[in-house]
């Protein structure tokens, strides 16, 4: 186990350097190596007597980086999944939940915040339409509404306490009243 450990540790840079041509990262080629290390001497009892240490111990390596790429790979894709679902427009079971509590709240609301949180957030008004209705500028509209949906962020924190933190539907806080 000494020997094969001294002939491993005597070509690292060897190693290192041919992990650098792969993954274009130093420290990332760094954690290959270490990683393939001790792959290698978990698995020494594995090495033939009559093998190539070196040649044994670069196919590790290969597979040590290809296992690297998979879960890259794997990690984007399920990355690319997860924005896909944020960015996908609420179903109508989600948008019940999520309105069923918001309505119960918009009461609460300073009552110029909650008619603009009706009108623009859950009956999708054109902002320009709300604004001209309202005599204001576009500007202080987008300004009212952010107010607006800050008190009511507020609320919801306060009535739906953690579902509202973390972003879950399964809200269990009725009707907010």
């Amino acid at each position: 186990m000494k020997l094969l450990e001294e002939q491993l540790l005597a070509q690292l840079e060897m190693f290192t350097a041919f992990a650098r041509k792969r993954v274009n990262d130093p420290e990332l080629a760094a954690d290959v190596v270490q990683e393939s290390l001790l792959k290698a001497v978990k698995s020494a009892e594995q090495l033939r007597k009559d093998e190539n240490v070196t040649a044994w111990f670069y196919r590790i390596l290969r597979r040590t980086i290809i296992d690297l790429y998979r879960r890259r790979a794997a990690n984007k894709r399920a990355m690319e999944s997860f924005e896909a679902q944020i960015e996908a427009p609420p179903d109508a079971e989600e948008e019940r939940t999520a309105c069923a509590c918001v309505a119960g709240l918009i009461h609460t609301l300073k009552p110029e915040y909650g008619e603009l949180v009706r009108r623009l957030d859950l009956e999708q008004e054109a902002p320009e339409t709300v604004a001209k209705a309202l005599g204001v500028t576009p500007n202080n509209l987008r300004v009212r509404h952010h107010r607006a949906r800050q008190q009511l962020r507020e609320k919801v924190e306060a009535v739906c306490q953690m579902c509202a933190r973390h972003g879950c539907l399964d809200c269990t806080c009725g009707d907010g009243k």
